[in-house]
């Protein structure tokens, strides 16, 4: 069996230790805290054993000389056949100024009392392996039921050898850019259906919205192109190893033209042979 070692990393605050109880839900052998440079000496005992052969490891800036160590480690990893990706936990840095308020707990790497000043110190330490991870979940809007929701969806399943896990979310951007998206996609160019007074109140899920939306002419060639790019982009990215996308569609509010048009990019992608899970995160919002 393929060792499959998962890295969860991230800010503080963001999740890291939900994330972890999440993932030994799901049959993960999970190790919280651990130095960098020991996380080849785990995986080599794993390989070694009948025991579990799926790993989370929980990493922190806590671990010395943490993102030289641990992009060293996972090099390590790759070079003795193990399937690896990094979770990275992040969220708004307002978010976790509460988060740790309301824990009164002291921010790692806060000198002072100011929890501000810890999250900017880590937000910069932490800014290259971010650039690398293979996920960047934003937990900003999510509570912790909503939090393991998100992580069955990307770890609770059996994927193929080379099969490249998409995920769609709709969004406002009234409401602020996902930080977790790879590609972003604006469809604010189409007529608003909240201009139309019959549909303001109804959501993008409404088979009027979605007839309004559709019919419009720029529409059809804006999916066409759509198609065409991931047609081209799909098998690159599978060539190059990567695991997870995660494709943003936003308008302005999130309720109408994001939610028509993500839903017709996963029928684009799953006759591509790709199954796309859905995500709306603001039509429930005004």
């Amino acid at each position: 069996m393929t060792l499959d070692v998962t890295i969860i990393t991230g800010m503080s605050g963001a999740g890291r230790s939900a994330s972890a109880d999440v993932l030994e839900d799901l049959g993960f052998f999970v190790i919280d805290n651990l130095p960098p440079a020991l996380v080849a000496k785990v995986a080599e005992l794993g390989r070694g054993t009948e025991g579990p052969q799926k790993f989370a490891l929980v990493i922190d800036v806590r671990s010395g000389e943490f993102v030289d160590a641990l992009i060293a480690a996972l090099a390590e990893l790759r070079e003795m056949g193990a399937s690896t990706r990094v979770l990275f936990l992040d969220a708004a840095d307002d978010v976790l100024v509460r988060r740790y308020e309301a824990t009164r707990r002291k921010h790692p790497l806060a000198a002072g009392e100011r929890v501000s000043d810890g999250i900017a110190s880590e937000r910069n330490l932490l800014e290259e392996l971010k650039g690398q991870a293979d996920i960047v979940l934003d937990t900003t809007e999510l509570n912790v039921h909503e939090l393991r929701d998100r992580l069955r969806e990307l770890f609770d399943v059996d994927q193929s050898a080379g099969a490249l896990q998409t995920s769609i979310v709709s969004f406002g951007y009234k409401h602020g850019l996902p930080l977790d998206v790879d590609l972003v996609f604006d469809c604010r160019f189409l007529p608003n259906p909240h201009w139309v007074e019959e549909l303001r109140p109804l959501p993008g899920t409404d088979p009027r919205v979605r007839e309004y939306v559709l019919s419009q002419p720029e529409t059809g060639p804006f999916l066409e192109e759509m198609q065409r790019l991931f047609a081209l982009l799909l098998p690159a990215y599978v060539r190059e190893g990567k695991s997870y996308l995660s494709i943003g569609i936003g308008c302005t509010g999130g309720r109408h033209r994001s939610v028509v048009i993500a839903t017709e990019l996963a029928r684009i992608l799953e006759h591509d042979g790709v199954a796309p899970r859905v995500h709306h995160r603001d039509v429930g919002r005004e």
